[in-house]
């Protein structure tokens, strides 16, 4: 018997016929549907040929060193099959995609890898024709594919290109881990797969809106009338929209008027209108966003199964792969194949994660972070607050989704209420996937509902002003209720540090774990509603798609989108519109040495130069509450920053079709992170559950999801950094330790302070903004 991995717990070994066999099957059905799914099989067929080797299967036995088993059925599907998307999804499902351009291809050549791997390993035998004879004698058939992702005879769009490639991947290495998991969870009656999640019952969740809808929003709610009848307005255009084919969308609405209802509504009714779409996708730019819309979300489908909706936020795990090759042929011995295993693959109705999680995987070339592709196939996928998108990614990013549209039969709507113009990219767009970006707006006609909808006057800098900490202390310790948002955290720092001596006064930033920020707005929200004195001092963490209502915000100046969704915290419900007021924002400049010290990033300082001077030519003044103001600025900011030219080194590693390269370059976020397990007092108990079982037996998939809600995300500490001497990496579940959970060590009470959050040693620097 040949066997594809060692023992599991009872004793049984992975026989690789049944391995191989099986994780074809299971690749050809996740592409079902698709042109290549034929080319999925044969991937499948093919990923572990160089395991029919007598060495490898020594190595099993601990009697060899570390091999290379993947590259000959790379080889294989190349020179027989011309399959180049499997020959890169099989050369690349432990060490990550790699190379897609000839030069590249032609190095898989067992012959020059033998005598010069790249990884310094032996091939586990460089005969492919005598590893296909066992293949055969063992009953395997490798059959030609009807047709490939990646044709040969036509000139290719390469991000298009690339993310064939990237989906092929997913489907095998998805296909891959399922298998090798149910083996080593295996019990007396075999293999055990996990439970398949939930299917999307549509009928049943538009029900459950509806009556939420109804029950919660509609009746005795007290906004303005005005709010209320723009929300039933929206409510009625996603309905109609939604009976549109499959493709690529706007939805364009003023802050306050309920998008993320409408959103989902639109979504739930167009599965209805396209029976073939399955799942929906909801992705958001911030935790804070997530965290409320989970809270909805549950809410709404309260008694729908478990998993029905998914949250998926780690901005863990997408750093480098590792190349060091243990028994089994996985890659990092101390606990790569726990990662894969681990890490989520989006087999639920409905799902909730960041733009990090999403748009990284897309160009990602890591195993574990493309295994959850394919399930974006035939799925609505929702970005709120859209206007996030990080402009020096901007056209990769609308050329995959573009041909996420297109070719894996998904729709795709940018959802926010201060709309960037990136239909002014489509010729840039155009080149990197056919079909360009050219959305149709879901609310046509918005402009009315903006009109409608005027709850705040804005009161602008004059003539260069600038505002100290103390000044703008005193000015909010006058006032009883009010927000104020900065554009740093360290402006946060230095504000809370003249206000130490204010009462009820409160913070809010991504320093704070995720149940602690939800606590801070819960009690903030409840003292807005009882008339009683709340200030509070937050990053920008606050702005998009957070639900408070405060009668006066100060906001930093910032990006002109910025402004406006800081605006959208401000007399929200439109309840002081009855008494005949409005809601009143007041922008600022900080005291500091240079202007540029103001923003985090040069990108952010850009946007608010730009929004300074539409000032300058406007006079002084700027209707954030119309529309083709946005049109206007993001147009001009274009002009200035071109997008579509930014990222040179990014382009050439698209041109190259150098997967490595690009997903290296490719991160929304530019540091690797990791998360950290945190003692806030709040869920003292839970903390203490989850570092008793991570110390007990490790943590498991199922362990991260619970510890979601009391970790934060941080950049990691360079070695040497004081930090990492309270930072204890997590156990993980069958040996070793992680690399991307650590727990904090605080028993003095040091790191974690009750309002400000994590405060490690020196700090500053590994923070995510």
């Amino acid at each position: 018997m040949i066997y594809a991995h060692s023992a599991n717990d009872l004793g049984n070994w992975h026989p690789l016929k049944e391995h191989l066999t099986s994780v074809a099957r299971i690749a050809k059905h996740f592409s079902s549907g698709l042109e290549w799914q034929d080319e999925a099989h044969l991937a499948g067929l093919l990923h572990d040929l160089g395991k029919y080797a007598n060495r490898f299967q020594a190595r099993l036995k601990g009697l060899d060193s570390g091999l290379d088993h993947w590259s000959q059925g790379a080889w294989l599907a190349l020179s027989e099959h011309r399959a180049i998307a499997a020959t890169l999804a099989i050369q690349g499902h432990h060490i990550g995609l790699q190379q897609g351009n000839p030069d590249a291809l032609r190095r898989l050549n067992p012959i020059t890898l033998s005598q010069n791997h790249p990884l310094k390993l032996d091939l586990s035998h460089a005969d492919v024709a005598e590893l296909k004879k066992r293949a055969e004698a063992d009953g395997l058939e490798f059959q030609k594919p009807t047709a490939t992702a990646v044709p040969t005879n036509k000139v290719e769009q390469i991000v298009a290109s690339m993310l064939d490639v990237r989906m092929l991947f997913s489907c095998l290495v998805d296909a891959d881990f399922l298998d090798t998991e149910a083996h080593f969870n295996g019990d007396a009656n075999g293999k055990r797969f996990r439970s398949e999640g939930p299917k999307l019952d549509v009928a049943s969740a538009l029900s459950a809106l509806d009556s939420f809808m109804s029950a919660s929003i509609r009746k005795g709610n007290q906004a303005d009338k005005n709010v209320l009848q723009v929300r039933e307005k929206l409510w009625r255009e996603v309905t109609t929209a939604s009976s549109a084919p499959n493709g690529l969308f706007t939805l364009t609405a003023p802050t306050g008027s309920g998008k993320t209802l409408a959103m989902l509504k639109f979504a739930l009714e167009h599965v209805t209108a396209n029976k073939h779409l399955k799942r929906i996708v909801l992705v958001v730019p911030f935790l804070t966003i997530i965290e409320q819309t989970a809270r909805i979300y549950r809410a709404v489908f309260h008694d729908f199964p478990e998993n029905f909706v998914l949250e998926h936020h780690s901005m863990a795990g997408l750093g480098c792969e590792s190349t060091s090759i243990d028994a089994e042929g996985n890659t990092n011995n101390t606990g790569e194949r726990q990662r894969r295993l681990l890490s989520e693959n989006w087999d639920a109705p409905i799902v909730l994660t960041t733009n990090v999680q999403l748009l990284e995987s897309l160009f990602s070339n890591r195993p574990s972070s493309c295994r959850k592709l394919h399930n974006l196939i035939d799925s609505v996928i929702l970005f709120d607050e859209a206007q996030s998108l990080p402009q020096h990614l901007t056209v990769p990013a609308l050329a995959a989704l573009s041909h996420l549209s297109v070719a894996y039969r998904s729709s795709v709507v940018f959802a926010t209420a201060t709309q960037p113009a990136f239909d002014t990219l489509h010729q840039a767009v155009i080149k990197e996937s056919f079909r360009g970006w050219q959305p149709s707006e879901i609310a046509p006609n918005n402009s009315d509902m903006f009109s409608q909808l005027k709850r705040v006057r804005v009161r602008w800098p004059m003539n260069g002003e600038k505002t100290s900490w103390n000044t703008l202390a005193h000015k909010l310790s006058e006032v009883k209720q009010v927000l104020c948002v900065v554009n740093l955290k360290r402006h946060a720092a230095e504000l809370l540090d003249v206000l130490k001596d204010i009462e009820d006064v409160y913070h809010l930033s991504t320093n704070q774990c995720a149940e602690h920020r939800r606590a801070v707005l819960e009690n903030v929200r409840t003292r807005l509603k009882a008339g009683e004195s709340c200030r509070l001092i937050s990053t920008q963490c606050v702005e998009a798609g957070v639900d408070l209502d405060f009668p006066l915000v100060y906001r930093a100046l910032a990006p002109l989108e910025s402004i406006a969704q800081a605006a959208g915290r401000c007399n929200r419900e439109g309840r002081m519109n009855t008494q005949g007021k409005l809601g009143e924002v007041i922008v600022f400049e900080p005291e500091e040495e240079t202007s540029r010290r103001c923003y985090p990033t040069y990108a952010y300082y850009q946007a608010a130069e730009k929004t300074r001077t539409l000032l300058k030519i406007n006079h002084g003044e700027l209707d954030i509450n119309d529309p083709e103001l946005y049109r206007e600025y993001y147009q001009q900011l274009y002009d200035l920053t071109k997008p579509e030219s930014q990222n040179e080194r990014l382009r050439k590693a698209i041109t190259a079709r150098d997967f490595a390269e690009v997903a290296r370059l490719y991160k929304l976020i530019d540091h690797d992170a990791i998360q950290i397990l945190v003692p806030w007092e709040g869920r003292r108990d839970e903390f203490t559950a989850l570092l008793a079982e991570a110390d007990r037996i490790g943590i498991s998939s199922e362990w991260m999801r619970r510890a979601q809600g009391i970790a934060i995300s941080i950049y990691r500490p360079q070695a040497g950094h004081p930090a990492g001497s309270v930072l204890i990496p997590a156990k993980l579940r069958r040996g070793g330790v992680s690399d991307e959970w650590f727990i904090l060590q605080d028993p003095q009470k040091t790191y974690y302070h009750a309002t400000r959050g994590l405060q490690l040693p020196q700090s500053e620097q590994i923070f995510i903004a």
